[in-house]
């Protein structure tokens, strides 16, 4: 198939940037969309242009970091699908693709499609971790869990934190990650001693970030590829509440 590019082109942080159109063609739908991109880029150096800066790792939707915006969709059209498991039979020949950055102040552009996320590695080490010693793995599985909060909270931990949350928000709101962060040790025994101080820790650091307000509209939760649910944000601010109210610092 034969398609049109309308990519972001951006130096650095502190230059504007503006859309460039570059032709794909003979692709093969068989292509992930970042092969696409890769066939792209070859085909730039090529002719002599810098190629489209772009971010990526493991391609296999476990890291989080091919954070693109492709046609008005953070990770593109398909539910529950990260830009590296999107596959060219999603579009048709002719089309019109339309690719940027995430769009946040938390979420600088450092160049073209690629934003700085250390936001979000400062809201974990704020608080998404356990420091008490809680013994080796024989000692952890002592410990009875009721299976409905090992499920809960295994789930909440599938976050990869690839950012999709906010780039789908209005507000670019990040409770549904800090929610996912907070509520996997929230759930759990082994994170209980630190669960008050955490909470407040995180939320503290989001808003020092400068994400936005929830605007409890649901599309973070929607445009999710791990599928998080809402549940998070109810009990972040359940444990946001208690902590307050509770809490002795």
């Amino acid at each position: 198939m034969n398609l049109t590019l309308k990519v972001w082109r951006q130096p650095d942080t502190n230059s504007e940037g503006n859309f460039e159109t570059y032709k794909a063609n003979d692709v093969s739908e068989d292509m992930s969309f970042l092969e696409m991109l890769d066939t792209v880029n070859e085909n730039l150096i090529e002719d002599g242009v810098e190629p489209v800066a772009f971010d990526h790792d493991c391609r296999e939707g476990i890291c989080g970091m091919c954070s693109l915006f492709i046609n008005g969709r953070p990770h593109g059209p398909l539910h529950g699908v990260t830009t590296c498991q999107l596959h060219m039979r999603s579009f048709k020949d002719g089309d019109e693709i339309v690719i940027e950055p995430w769009r946040a102040n938390a979420f600088p552009v450092i160049k073209d499609l690629v934003v700085d996320r250390t936001s979000f590695e400062r809201i974990q080490q704020a608080g998404a971790y356990i420091s008490v010693n809680t013994g080796a793995a024989g000692d952890a599985n002592q410990i009875p869990v009721p299976k409905n909060d090992a499920d809960e909270s295994f789930a909440a931990a599938t976050c990869i934190g690839c950012g999709a949350c906010v780039a789908a928000c209005k507000n670019s709101s990040a409770m549904l990650f800090v929610g996912a962060k907070v509520s996997q040790f929230a759930l759990l025994p082994q994170g209980q001693p630190e669960r008050e101080k955490r909470v407040l820790a995180m939320v503290n650091q989001m808003d020092e970030e400068g994400f936005g307000a929830c605007t409890n509209t649901g599309a973070c939760s929607a445009e999710c590829p791990k599928e998080i649910p809402l549940s998070v944000i109810t009990r972040l601010n359940r444990e946001y509440l208690r902590a307050s109210l509770t809490s002795k610092d």
